[in-house]
């Protein structure tokens, strides 16, 4: 015994396995009280026998221990079937749970059938359940392994219940378990083949139409193992040959089948394993073609055969609720019609015929699936033959009310398109369309209509757009097929757009409204493509320029569902729709303006802030181009109430704030553009929006052209809103002020203007007046003196009532002494802002100002002080004529005027023309078409002389005095004025003789008709009228059709 006991632990593996056999021989040779002393030494060697490595010491060991429990009895190994349990689920090592397998076989061997009897439940009930660990599983299916080997024909009761636990197992996830379970099927076959048939077969038929394959393709493993067993063949040699059809089976192999098997048992297992050919799975397939050639003979007799009980099999599965079953048959079926020939077909379609008129829908599916299996197979002549039974069956089918059905009736559809071909559409086609008058079979044939549009939309579409887009359309089934047409649908846009738009401009402002364009959206939203993204902007863009008031408003409908709705990427006609639809911003109609301006704000909303800035120039000439077309009107699409410029203000906010400098410029002129046109009343909701980034980035360092455009854009905004911008005035001061100093002259300008705007809407006036009044006192740079001045004048305008009596006082003292000043561009503007003040001095500040200063005697002083007085003077006419044209000034201002316009100097004799001109408008507004005779005939004079310079003046302020609606002077008052005119027409200075039919045109108000001219050219020489008539020919007409200039007269503002 201790030579045995240390044989346990040998490194040779045969020394361990003749220990074992020792054992064994010994527990069953010599009596149980001589060997009982040595159990518990020896007990130890034998397990780990049992679970070494070697199957061969394995299986000696196993064996020993059943001799042991045999001989001994199981009271003496009282932990050894704990054990064994325990280690047959070890979860480590598949080693161990085939030793403790193979030993608990041998142990309840040797205790015998009772023991068999008492654990089979619980064995077969463990290794039937799902939710348990795999090795635990794997270590029970063992079981199922080692058994028949122990047991014989005692263990053939148990063959039946275990076959579906070994079949669930073959379809394990596990890899481990499926071969243990695959290789106890094969040991069950090899062993029971001829005596368990009846319980093996029926459990592997159920296999093989299992809906897991791993279980079909188990099934058929050992259904062939089975088969081979019976028929005496191996089954292992190749069957790959280049047809599917050669056979390597018997006429004796097919006997021995039929003699264990019987007939109709045999059909059933040929029946599943042809089905099986045509399984949804690869490897089912192969292993079933593999069995099906080994062991059949012919396969076309052998199908004619089985083919009763096929076919009851082929319906069944045509009918099941399982989508694979339902393909397999079908694939079975068409496999069937290509090995037999057609001539089985009359067999075959009454059959299916009926199957169409059953309650139970996964049949009437089913025939569908098995018609397409048949056509495929079938010739078209054969086709074209049983047409008559066909067509009804798949009208029937596509209106059936089941989609299920339906859904298969297109793909039958789609085989008989393949098969016949344009036949097939005029059969079946206009038969759904007939079914959509039906209520009852309207729905169903939509979606019929739908289904064959899924298959077979580049053939279908053709021949339905044409039917569907002729009046009345139908954009329900429209709406319906465009979801599933796919890009099918692209090449049919151009005439289903101006369908879906006629039909929804006559349900516009109608109870059907919503539901027609719940139609045109699922149409125009179904596409998805580059090529039909372009032919619904371009055709919608260009339907919003019909002069048909209906088309537009359903194109711009159709427009605001596609921009607002559609997931797919219109960036590349990102440009062409904001052009079109901000065109649509001058439309007359609310609906097109509404519509158009939602479409426009769905696109700005979505776009990321690089497509944002790469917009802003497009937009800055769009937004001019509505401008053009509004003609000095606000432009309606931004004045809609609630809505405003909100649309486009997220992408010209963005250019301010983050653009490059050249954006920046661009967006803020594009703002200013959009701030002039629009009403105050539009622009109020998105003040705070605008005014924000503006200020915001004119505090940064940005170069002057961007400064500019921002200021340009503030001052508009302020003109327009006013006190809606009281929030911001401490920071617009600041920033206005600020710009003031900027070393470029245009921002100064620019800020200076702005100022002019802020004052109106301020209370409190006097520090900002004190603040510029001290700026022009203590400045070095008179370029920067220069634009304060003229920021003093314009806050003057806005404010000068507003003012305090003694900082007005004090700017009067410093302006009246800046009128000599050395440098040109300060006595003007100071002259300016003087005159501008003039209208808001009390009356004894004014008389003052006037008698000691702009109408004082000029002999003796300095020309540039008179000069500085005449340029006031001029300037105090026209912006405050009520005061210093009243009776008590008139004849002094006159005569002054009319002596500076005499004066030798020529830039004192220009203002003091430019006075005459002001004074002319006075008297135009005052007293009809009178001139004093004074005035008129120094005109004439100037227009006569020889400077070019005064002629120049004297033919400007002409055109410009009658430039405003008033009425024409008295026509003996122009002729004089007209002949000095035309003489300047034939001058050798080309600006003379521009500026001389500019006067003209304005003198004779041509502009407005001839009814003037006519007057005149009455009471006109013949030489003069000639001179006219020569000129209305030559330019006159061309310039009174075209619009007159916009040039600031007024020579002291800075530009």
């Amino acid at each position: 015994m201790p030579i045995v006991q240390r044989a346990f632990q040998d490194r040779s593996t045969d020394t361990r396995k003749m220990a074992a056999q020792i054992i064994g021989n010994m527990y069953s040779l010599t009596d149980q009280k001589d060997l009982a002393p040595y159990l518990p030494s020896v007990t130890p060697g034998l397990k780990a026998s049992l679970l070494d490595p070697v199957p061969e010491v394995r299986t000696v060991s196993a064996k020993a221990l059943g001799a042991m429990v045999k001989g001994m009895g199981e009271s003496c190994f009282e932990d050894l079937l704990p054990w064994l349990m325990e280690t047959l689920t070890y979860e480590q090592s598949s080693v161990d749970r085939s030793g403790a397998a193979q030993g608990l076989a041998e142990v309840m061997a040797g205790l015998g059938v009772e023991k068999l009897e008492k654990l089979m439940p619980e064995i077969v009930a463990t290794a039937s359940k799902v939710d348990i660990a795999p090795h635990v599983r794997d270590g029970y299916i063992m079981m199922f392994n080692y058994l028949p080997i122990t047991f014989g024909d005692k263990f053939t009761p148990y063959v039946g219940p275990i076959i579906p636990c070994i079949l669930k197992a073959l379809a394990d996830e596990n890899e481990f378990v499926r071969d243990t379970a695959l290789r106890a099927g094969q040991r069950i076959i090899s062993m029971y083949a001829e005596t368990a048939i009846a319980l093996l077969l029926p459990q592997l038929e159920q296999g093989l139409f299992d809906d897991l394959w791993r279980i079909r393709f188990s099934s058929v493993q050992l259904l062939g193992d089975l088969l081979f067993h019976i028929s005496g063949v191996t089954g292992k040699m190749t069957t790959e040959t280049a047809s599917e059809d050669d056979n390597f089976g018997t006429a004796q192999s097919n006997k021995a089948i039929i003699n264990a098997l019987g007939v109709e048992r045999r059909n059933g297992v040929l029946a599943g394993l042809y089905m099986g050919r045509s399984d949804t799975q690869l490897v089912v397939r192969q292993a079933s073609l593999h069995v099906w050639k080994i062991v059949v003979s012919n396969t076309p007799r052998t199908l004619r055969e089985i083919l009763p009980t096929l076919f009851g099999l082929l319906l069944r599965f045509l009918a099941s609720t399982c989508a694979d079953k339902r393909t397999v048959a079908a694939r079975t079926l068409g496999d069937l019609v290509r090995k037999l020939g057609e001539k089985i077909l009359p067999e075959i379609i009454p059959i299916l015929e009926e199957g169409l008129r059953s309650e139970k829908s996964d049949e009437r599916q089913g025939v569908c699936i098995g018609l397409s299996e048949i056509m495929k197979s079938t010739s078209r002549d054969a086709v074209l033959f049983f047409s008559e039974s066909l067509v009804p069956t798949v009208r029937k089918a596509l209106c059936d009310p089941l989609e299920e059905v339906r859904e298969a009736a297109a793909k039958t559809f789609e085989q008989l398109h393949s098969t016949i071909g344009h036949q097939a559409l005029e059969d079946i086609l206009p038969f759904l369309l007939k079914q959509l008058d039906n209520e009852e079979t309207s729905d169903f044939a939509v979606d019929g209509l739908k289904q064959v549009m899924a298959v077979k939309s580049r053939v279908v579409l053709p021949y339905l757009v044409p039917k569907l887009t002729t009046p009345p359309v139908n954009t329900r089934v429209l709406a319906f097929l465009s979801s599933v047409a796919g890009d099918a649908l692209t090449r049919h846009l151009s005439v289903i757009l101006p369908a879906m738009m006629s039909a929804l401009k006559e349900k516009l402002g109608t109870s059907e409204e919503q539901l027609e364009m719940a139609n045109c959206q699922s149409v125009i939203l179904s596409v998805e493509d580059d090529i039909g993204q372009r032919i619904i902007t371009e055709d919608l863009l260009e339907a919003t320029r019909s002069s048909e008031l209906g088309m537009r408003q359903a194109a711009a409908v159709m427009l605001n569902i596609y921009c607002s709705k559609t997931k797919a990427d219109y960036t590349g006609h990102l440009k062409n729709l904001v052009s079109g639809l901000i065109r649509l911003f001058n439309d007359t109609n609310p609906v097109v303006l509404n519509e158009s301006w939602d479409a426009l704000n769905s696109i700005t909303k979505k776009l990321d802030a690089g497509n944002q800035l790469a917009l802003i120039e497009d937009l800055h000439r769009d937004i001019r181009v509505v401008g053009n077309e509004a003609k000095g009107e606000h432009v309606p699409g931004f004045c809609i109430p609630k809505k405003g410029v909100t649309s486009i203000l997220l992408v010209l906010r963005e250019g301010v704030l983050t653009g490059n400098p050249e954006q920046k410029e661009e967006a803020a002129k594009a703002l200013g553009l959009v701030i002039k046109l629009t009403s105050a009343e539009a622009l109020k909701p998105s003040v705070v929006s605008i005014t924000g980034p503006l200020i915001r980035i004119l505090g940064d360092r940005f170069s002057w052209n961007v400064k500019v455009a921002l200021l340009e854009t503030l001052s508009l905004l302020l003109a327009k809103v006013e006190i809606a911008l009281k929030p911001f005035l401490p920071q617009l001061q600041t920033t206005f002020t600020k710009a003031l100093q900027d070393s470029h002259r245009a921002v100064r300008l620019k800020a200076a203007d702005a100022l002019g705007k802020l004052i109106v809407i301020h209370v409190k006036v006097d520090p900002l007046f004190t603040e510029l009044l001290n700026g022009i006192r203590s400045s070095d740079d008179s370029a920067i003196r220069d634009t304060m001045l003229q920021a003093l004048r314009f806050v003057t305008r806005g404010a000068g009532a507003k003012v305090d009596a003694a900082i007005r006082k004090n700017i009067s003292t410093v302006l009246l002494g800046m009128l000599g000043h050395d440098e040109d561009a300060t006595r003007m503007a100071s002259a300016g802002c003087l005159a501008e003040l003039c209208a808001f001095l009390s009356e004894e500040e004014l008389s003052t100002v006037l008698h000691q200063h702009l109408l004082a005697d000029v002999s003796g002083i300095d020309w540039m002080v008179r000069h500085g007085r005449s340029l006031a003077l001029s300037v105090a006419v026209n912006v405050a004529p009520s005061r210093l044209c009243s009776p008590k000034y008139y004849n002094s201002v006159q005569e002054m005027i009319l002596s500076n316009a005499t004066a030798d100097r020529i830039p004192i004799a220009v203002s003091g023309i430019r006075g005459m001109g002001f004074l002319m408008k006075y008297h135009m507004e005052g007293e009809g078409g009178n001139l004093p005779p004074k005035l008129s005939n120094l005109f004439i004079k100037c227009l006569q002389n020889s400077s070019s310079d005064i002629k120049l003046v004297a033919e400007k302020m002409i055109w410009w005095a009658n430039k405003s609606r008033l009425p024409s002077l008295d026509p003996q008052t122009i002729k004089p004025i007209l002949k000095a005119l035309l003489d300047n027409t034939k001058d050798k200075n080309t600006s003379v003789r521009a500026y001389s039919d500019q006067a003209i045109v304005n003198l004779l108000k041509m502009r407005e008709g001839e009814e003037v001219l006519q007057s005149v050219s009455r009471i006109l020489d013949a030489a003069s009228l000639e001179l006219l008539n020569e000129s209305c020919r030559r330019s006159l007409k061309k310039l009174a059709s075209q619009a007159d200039s916009e040039e600031q007269i007024d020579d002291t503002i800075l530009t």
